[in-house]
């Protein structure tokens, strides 16, 4: 059989225009040489530079060249804060852990943090967000799209309600930059982290943007003076081209996230057919590429072995390896054994109807073989 990919939020199989862009690119001379070809390289940086920011609504200048989103939420949360001079932090308990161990290591210098837990519907309510924001607060930082549940926070809401608040509000985008529309000005974004690799882009690239007279940043890099003095090392010119390439590439399927929306419908409901299966998270407030579902019964580490080729995820491929259960869904309410219980999959522009049917018939087939062989619980009657 072939191999169904249903990892998306892992990360994207890179568009092969794309691919053709970094292989041209991959003649370009170093960008930071002032002879001819290095002012070519240049140029083509900087217009790859302005299509990037201009898909988030930022000048070209307020955004600075990652190796990743992981890169650039560092920069934001630690570059904008200084551990000499603690205050009070505002984040959600499912942020990502790019997010969540930078904010810890401001904790253990003497920073409180007020730590938000989802609802039912694994969003974390914006006015839970601004009701925690007091007057020394100095940095709030909420992702758009959760890695894990797809959940869709209210990112506009709480960027207008803090625009005449000191606060720095940090915003992940890594899930939704290929999927909803983002605007900083708009939404009141301050500082704003993306990824390449999550748009059909190649891995080992990103950026932050950083709203003009919103914050001032300290590198955490240091050595050349590269970005602004920024992030200082040799600009990869062939992976700027090929993220500006992947986000012109959005704009030619437009209608992609509504159908991507249908197909992960069309799969929860072929799943929802061997009974005891729970969606964490709610249709109405998900993005449309990713299902998390906890099938009762079985291991979800068992179901991924048992389905070799179904490629999917328990949770965060940040986190996969790991013993410990999915801190997301744990803050969902989930108990351990759920957490444990449960697949992430993600779907992606060339998912098809035929692919999401497959899936289906063949998760729930090794959902009945696992749950006769070594039950772990009585099937619930009916899906919620």
């Amino acid at each position: 059989m072939n191999p169904l990919y249903f990892d998306h939020a892992a990360t994207t199989p890179v568009d092969p225009v794309v691919a053709e862009t970094m292989l041209a690119a991959l003649r370009l001379a170093n960008p930071a040489s002032p002879h001819a070809a290095g002012r070519e390289a240049a140029s083509q940086v900087e217009a790859a530079r302005a299509r990037v920011a201009a898909r988030v609504g930022a000048r070209p200048e307020e955004l600075t060249w990652t190796s990743g989103a992981t890169e650039a939420d560092n920069l934001a949360i630690l570059g904008s804060q200084s551990l000499d001079d603690p205050g009070h932090i505002v984040c959600a308990r499912t942020e990502h852990k790019a997010v969540l161990d930078p904010v810890r290591q401001l904790e253990r210098a003497g920073w409180r943090v007020s730590w938000l837990k989802p609802g039912a519907d694994a969003v974390v309510d914006a006015a839970t967000v601004l009701d925690a924001v007091r007057p020394d607060t100095r940095l709030v930082t909420v992702m758009h799209v959760n890695n894990e549940t797809g959940a869709v926070q209210d990112i506009g809401r709480i960027g207008q309600a803090l625009a005449d608040h000191p606060a720095v509000f940090h915003v992940d985008a890594a899930q939704s930059l290929a999927w909803l529309p983002i605007d900083v000005q708009a939404m009141g974004i301050d500082l704003l982290a993306l990824s390449a690799h999550k748009c059909h882009g190649p891995a080992g690239v990103g950026a932050l943007v950083h709203r003009r007279g919103r914050a001032r940043l300290r590198p955490l890099l240091f050595g050349g003076g590269q970005e602004r003095g920024l992030r200082p090392g040799t600009l990869p010119v062939h992976q700027l081209l090929g993220f500006a390439k992947a986000v012109e590439r959005l704009d030619a399927d437009p209608d992609a996230p509504a159908r991507v929306a249908s197909l992960r419908e069309r799969l929860w409901a072929g799943l929802a057919d061997v009974g005891g299966v729970l969606r964490n998270g709610d249709r109405e407030t998900c993005a449309p590429h990713i299902l998390n579902v906890t099938l009762t019964g079985v291991q979800g580490e068992s179901l991924v072995y048992s389905l070799p080729d179904v490629l999917m995820s328990q949770g965060s491929a940040c986190t996969a390896g790991g013993d410990e259960a999915s801190y997301v869904l744990r803050a969902l309410g989930r108990s351990d054994a759920e957490a444990r219980a449960s697949l992430r999959l993600s779907l992606g522009r060339g998912t098809t109807a035929a692919d999401v049917d497959a899936v289906g018939q063949r998760i729930c087939g090794a959902v009945r073989r696992l749950r006769g062989l070594a039950p772990l619980c009585p099937p619930m009657q009916r899906s919620a």
